[in-house]
């Protein structure tokens, strides 16, 4: 502001402040836990819009305070004295390592009420099952879903569909035993989402100018839905009325959950795990030509 200058910018600055407030209170009103798996997916759909909402707002002159409530005690902060929470989430998230997707914020939830296991690409080797397995069995009173999130813009699927497309960039990897592993695994998803993209758009797909943004975008959702499959089948989950399975694509530009389903044209949430190939292969036809991927490929 020039010397002598009254005018006053308090307002513009205010508008470019967007707030996550936790508010810990012995005598305020908590949550209480989703008593089954459609309440929990519910509550993980509303948390996620609201957290997107407030972000969407930032810059605007409208509120843009995100208010979580959260009770002292899961954080062992007792009236009287101190001692260890009860550990009690209510679902188990199996998230991408990537440090643009903060799963906790994502879903407006605070301390004690998700059960996050992070890989990168998603990846679900001996660690992350067993992390589940021990969640079902200790936390199965409140544990209530397993959701795996995937997200736009995936490094490790990234890198797979780079090595599909181009083979000859395996080599930059092969000392790279650990690295090479997520790649090997990932490629075969990529193979299929490129063999869907074929079927559903022709051979010359290829020549689109967004093929490679599409074909990383239909890998990741292919890569997040095999992936919930196989933990319901592995866990056997399958038929489960206490415990349900559901993945969705958290998208880094519009800060919302995306999933494809079958019925309705609002794809923002999370999606069921498949059941079965045939329930899997409608949802490659589902992806491949839906609107997002028609818009990447001619981007």
């Amino acid at each position: 502001m020039a010397k002598g200058s009254t005018e006053d910018h308090s307002c513009e600055t205010s508008a470019l402040l967007a707030e996550v407030i936790y508010r810990f209170a012995f005598d305020a009103p908590h949550r209480p836990l989703p008593q089954d798996a459609d309440a929990a997916r519910l509550r993980l759909e509303a948390g996620n819009r609201a957290f997107a909402e407030l972000l969407t707002r930032f810059g605007s002159s409208k509120a843009t305070t995100l208010s979580i409530d959260i009770d002292p005690r899961d954080l062992g902060l007792y009236p009287r004295g101190s001692g260890a929470p009860a550990q009690q989430p209510f679902a188990a998230i199996v998230g991408c390592a990537d440090a643009r997707v903060p799963v906790e914020l994502v879903f407006s939830e605070g301390p004690n009420d998700l059960f996050v296991v992070r890989t990168a690409g998603n990846g679900i080797g001996d660690d992350v099952v067993g992390s589940l397995s021990y969640a079902i069995s200790h936390l199965g009173d409140s544990l209530k879903s397993i959701v795996v999130l995937g997200h736009s813009r995936c490094g490790a699927v990234s890198t797979a569909v780079d090595v599909y497309l181009q083979p000859a960039k395996y080599m930059h990897i092969v000392p790279l035993k650990d690295l090479r592993c997520i790649v090997d695994r990932t490629l075969v998803i990529v193979q299929l989402a490129a063999t869907w993209l074929e079927r559903a758009h022709g051979v010359e797909v290829i020549r689109q100018p967004g093929y490679r943004a599409a074909l990383v975008e239909v890998a990741i959702v292919l890569n997040a839905a095999l992936t919930a499959y196989s933990i319901r089948t592995c866990l056997g989950l399958t038929g489960s009325d206490s415990i349900d399975v559901v993945y969705g694509i958290y998208l880094l530009e519009q800060r919302l959950v995306w999933a494809p389903r079958e019925k309705g044209q609002n794809w923002f949430g999370l999606a069921s795990a498949p059941h079965d190939a045939n329930e899997f292969a409608v949802l490659c036809d589902l992806v491949v030509s839906c609107p997002r991927i028609q818009a990447l490929l001619v981007a």
